[in-house]
């Protein structure tokens, strides 16, 4: 398949597109108030989590809470750039540190990198207009701050488990909470100001064919392509190696441009892949699963933070990922060994497989989408803190380590204002093979536990076989989160979804069709504004 690289076309590819649904404007706030009207640092901060924090970090002046928004976004993007100075100058001296506090610090660099951006994206689009935006620059907006929270949170788990040089470990955890509860309090005041009432109806059900050819003859399901390269091992491509193509992608391209596509042909491929964020939409396609195969074996027990034991990685925004497997082989013994991470936002997977045990599928941050994909795990294999929907897909817990339970998810939402969670829908949960030819009597698997504060998933409208415990849920350490989380359960089927004997935590809900919307692909990622390009098949509502 030779290609002038770089050179316009298009072509037709994947299924259909969906017609894009443009954002109106919402004017309705989430406390019913005139966010136009000026109030006290005092009075504006009661709604925020350490209120007395908050009144520290404001102007001691009257002001709307347009204003005081606008002022701490400021001086979050203020304090971010300071904080990625600090790390490049520890990195300055990586020769006289550990190889593993070395490593944390590189995670450190890419996420700080990440929220100067977040940041200054946010701060672009409340300046520039003193009165209500659109409730997609809403979206945006709260997705970017969002993801500056989850990325501060990842550096300081890297550096506490990680780093081993006393004065990184014991000076940097400081910074880090620090600026942790100034980017809080951007995300309270914008969730305040702008972010409107949810607004919740009926969604029609659409339907669309479970699987076709890549390529399609019709016009009217053409996806804009801005290139093709041919990745193949045996030489008969472009490169031989993804990593070479996907150096060779330009750099920031815009969804009007089309995708950069990177034809992977079936062999297994012994990668680490990172997609870095100037690599925006890259569509990747390959022969099939089991075809076409991209595999590692970092992992913690091998000096590796979990973040960066990932065997592929992408933090672009846009990426699509069509007919490949991606696989983690370090084993159950090696504990957290990542098969793909995403903080890309609005990524989408589609007939994918992700294998692994511990932490599979690392749903990091952003907006993101899996598509009739299977995932192999036993530990919190679909974990982060993403805004995620996984519809239609395969989930396989496998046979874990002696002792070990099976957790399928583990959500790390750690503030209240986020908009994050795990969505999965229309899922069929079945022991793997090698858990099912265990008898599955002394491994109890649930479908989640709470990693972090606020940790929010629902499964929904899905099939869980009997492997699933009575309980449903399991605790992370006492009762830590369990009146703070959000879990819940939607219309399932099968052995396991009997909720007669959940758990009764405060945080576990069985919820109507009213509630169960709010996590559909519309409603909880606003796809219809994004997925359609993609040319990949979802339903938006409810089945």
């Amino acid at each position: 398949m030779a290609s002038k690289l770089f050179s316009p076309k298009r072509f037709s590819i994947l299924l259909i597109l969906l017609p894009l649904l443009i954002s109106t404007l919402q004017l309705s706030f989430a406390d019913s108030s005139d966010p136009t009207v000026t109030a006290s640092p005092e009075t504006i901060c009661k709604s925020t989590q350490d209120p007395s924090y908050c009144k520290s970090v404001l102007p001691n002046r009257n002001a709307s809470v347009f204003d005081y928004g606008r002022s701490v976004i400021l001086k979050s993007l203020l304090q971010a750039r300071k904080f990625s100075n600090t790390v490049d100058t520890y990195l300055q001296r990586r020769s006289s540190l550990s190889v593993t506090t070395v490593r944390a610090l590189e995670d450190c660099q890419l996420l700080a990198g990440l929220n100067v951006d977040c940041l200054q994206a946010s701060y672009e689009t409340v300046n520039k207009t003193s009165v209500a935006l659109p409730s997609s620059e809403v979206d945006d907006v709260q997705t970017m701050l969002s993801a500056v929270l989850t990325n501060q949170q990842t550096c300081l788990d890297g550096v506490e488990t990680t780093a081993s040089d006393s004065s990184i470990k014991n000076g940097l955890p400081g910074q880090l909470l620090n600026d942790t509860k100034l980017h809080g309090v951007c995300l309270a005041l914008f969730s305040k100001g702008w972010v409107p009432i949810k607004k919740i109806s009926s969604q029609p059900k659409r339907k669309h064919p479970k699987r076709r050819k890549l390529l399609q003859t019709s016009d009217e399901e053409a996806v804009t392509v801005y290139d093709i390269v041919v990745v193949s091992k045996d030489g008969s491509g472009h490169f031989t190696d993804i990593t070479s193509a996907i150096t060779a992608a330009p750099n920031n391209l815009n969804a009007s441009d089309g995708y950069f596509l990177i034809y992977v042909t079936a062999d297994v491929y012994e990668e680490n892949v990172s997609i870095p964020k100037g690599k925006r939409y890259l569509l990747m396609i390959g022969d099939g699963i089991n075809q076409t195969i991209i595999t590692g074996s970092r992992s913690v027990d091998d000096g590796y933070t979990t973040f960066n034991s990932a065997t592929f990685a992408v933090v672009a925004p846009g990426f699509v990922a069509v007919n490949i497997t991606f696989r983690n082989t370090a084993g159950a013994i090696k504990h957290q060994a990542v098969a793909l991470r995403s903080g890309a936002d609005m990524s989408t997977f589609y007939s994918c497989s992700f294998e692994g045990y511990q932490d599979t599928l690392y749903t990091h941050s952003f907006r993101q989408f899996y598509r009739e994909c299977d995932i192999y795990g036993t530990v919190d294999f679909i974990f982060g803190n993403a805004a995620v929907v996984l519809q239609n897909c395969n989930i396989y817990p496998r046979l874990p380590l002696s002792g070990q339970f099976n957790s399928i998810t583990a959500q790390g939402r750690t503030d209240p204002n986020q908009n994050t969670g795990t969505s999965i829908q229309n899922a069929t949960i079945k022991a793997a093979d090698d858990l099912a030819a265990s008898g599955g009597t002394s491994t109890q698997t649930y479908l989640g536990r709470p990693w972090k504060q606020y940790s929010t998933t629902v499964f929904m409208q899905s099939f869980m076989d009997s492997l699933i415990n009575p309980a449903g849920w399991h605790e992370w350490s006492g009762t830590f989160a369990l009146s703070t989380l959000y879990y819940a359960e939607y219309n399932n089927t099968g052995p396991g979804s009997d909720t007669t004997n959940r758990v009764t935590w405060d945080g576990y809900h069985v919820i109507d069709a009213n509630d169960a919307a709010s996590f559909t692909v519309s409603t909880f990622l606003q796809a219809d504004v994004w997925l359609p390009q993609t040319g990949v098949p979802y339903t938006d509502g409810l089945i």
